[in-house]
């Protein structure tokens, strides 16, 4: 039964999975050196040159599972020993240099970088060298080339630099906690911060929910995940590990898809607020811009403060796909509303630290949002609903919505409005390709995830926006 689609991604949840199961034991602070016996039980190594230094690294990756330890802020972290496999970054000359006589290189070389040995092959002073890639411009064999590293390459806020230890160093003033260097790290040596022992010990402090009720809320990309059993299993299983209820973040969706368009239509210019990453884009490459994100709160942040206003037992815990809620959840203006964020990887890790099989549960349902509240969880289907909210609400609105897919696509959008040639009212911003289906904190990534999302999109019993929020 496949769960995870990398080795990575499994390594993280066995750790996540063994910190959940001391946390329920009350034995965390006593066994956590355990762990790392329980995971590398052996002296003979499986991943790295020796049984130490994999005890080492995992010992860093049960402090970021318990919480984060003595790190930054930041949720997104470099386990600095875990980061020294990959080869230097940055441009190199390849076997295919022939060791011409005409070295262009050399010649478009204002820093004096480039020198040649007896066989007339060139080699590059990293010293020297700027990474201006004029050289591998003229090289006549393609023998230079720009070699980066994956975190690098996934990183399309260009927060990843390579520090003087050959380590990756993310720059906070830049990162938007998307997390995709998270998932494309080959060696894990990169990873998001986990309030997992936060759930646990909500969880066994509501005493049965009878001190408070703790509340999951489920992002609707749930729906393309655990694949291996029914999304009704999924929600039996969050109630077995003892949360008091199930709410589905859609029905957030939907009530953000109402006030957001009533919000375009009054202002006349929009961008969406949903995706933290997006939105701390903007704050850090775009502040200019800023005045014309939408004000409403994301629906995460949305549903949980109507909950709690309705509910002063309540308290919440969003799981979902996504690392930037997790940054999300520490602001000022949500911090009073949602008190942990779990990742579906980490749901997993739950369920099997209570040894829960989902598989031989009972199916529950989930009946609270829209089709257009459920579709946020794909591109294009923020647009969607706004479209819709400006329909029920009888608002004759001219939409010209542009969905941008990836913060690839975020960033072209946003320097065209900065420069005033974007022709759109309305930016739909995810920092994931495929919108949240692409997350980080997913189980799998594919293709057929936007398929999943939109069967339990028409699946809803509400088909409107204003029959979803109507019951509130």
């Amino acid at each position: 039964m496949k769960k995870f689609d990398t080795k990575v991604q499994y390594l993280k949840y066995k750790v996540l999975r063994e910190v959940a199961n001391q946390a329920w034991n009350g034995t965390l602070l006593q066994n956590a050196f355990d762990i790392l016996k329980i995971i590398v039980p052996g002296k003979t190594p499986t991943m790295r040159c020796c049984v130490y230094k994999e005890r080492a690294i995992l010992a860093e990756r049960v402090k970021l599972a318990m919480g984060g330890g003595a790190y930054n802020d930041n949720i997104i972290q470099v386990i600095d020993i875990a980061c020294d496999e990959c080869p230097d970054a940055g441009y190199v000359v390849t076997d295919s240099c022939r060791g011409c006589l005409a070295h262009r290189c050399e010649d478009v070389c204002k820093k004096g970088a480039i020198t040649f040995d007896q066989n007339h092959v060139a080699h590059i002073d990293k010293s020297k060298c700027v990474e201006c890639g004029m050289c591998a411009k003229v090289c006549p064999f393609a023998a230079i080339v720009n070699r980066k590293r994956p975190c690098q390459i996934s990183c399309k806020v260009k927060a990843i630099s390579i520090n003087k230890d050959n380590a990756a160093s993310i720059d906070d003033s830049k990162c938007i906690q998307c997390g995709a260097c998270v998932y494309q790290c080959p060696f894990g040596a990169i990873t998001d911060k986990s309030f997992i022992v936060d759930v646990v010990e909500m969880i066994k402090n509501s005493d049965n929910n009878k001190n408070y009720k703790v509340y999951a809320m489920v992002a609707p990309s749930i729906s393309s995940q655990f694949t291996y059993a029914k999304l009704g299993q999924v929600i039996t299983g969050l109630k077995e590990l003892g949360f008091f209820t199930v709410v589905e973040a859609a029905l957030g969706a939907d009530m953000v898809a109402q006030a957001e368009s009533k919000e375009l239509s009054e202002k006349g210019f929009l961008t969406s607020s949903c995706c933290p990453a997006f939105v701390q884009y903007v704050k850090s490459s775009f502040p200019q811009l800023l005045p014309l994100v939408s004000h409403n709160l994301s629906p995460m942040a949305t549903l949980a403060k109507y909950i709690k206003e309705t509910d002063k037992t309540a308290k919440i815990v969003f799981i979902g796909p996504c690392t930037a809620k997790k940054a999300e959840a520490q602001l000022d203006t949500v911090k009073p509303y949602v008190d942990a964020v779990l990742t579906f990887e980490e749901l997993q890790a739950l369920y099997d630290s209570r040894n829960i099989d989902i598989t031989t549960l009972g199916e529950d349902v989930l009946d609270n949002a829209s089709y257009f509240g459920r579709i946020f969880a794909r591109s294009g289907g923020l647009t969607d609903a706004v479209k819709q909210g400006l329909i029920e609400q009888k608002i004759d609105f001219d939409l010209k919505p542009i969905a941008c897919d990836g913060i690839e696509e975020c960033r072209v959008a946003l320097l065209k409005k900065s420069k005033n040639v974007l022709d759109a009212n309305f930016i739909e911003g995810m920092a994931c390709v495929g919108g949240c289906i692409g997350g980080a904190g997913c189980l799998t990534h594919g293709e057929k995830n936007k398929a999943e999302v939109d069967k339990y999109g028409r699946e809803a019993l509400e088909k409107t926006i204003s029959d979803a929020i109507s019951v509130l």
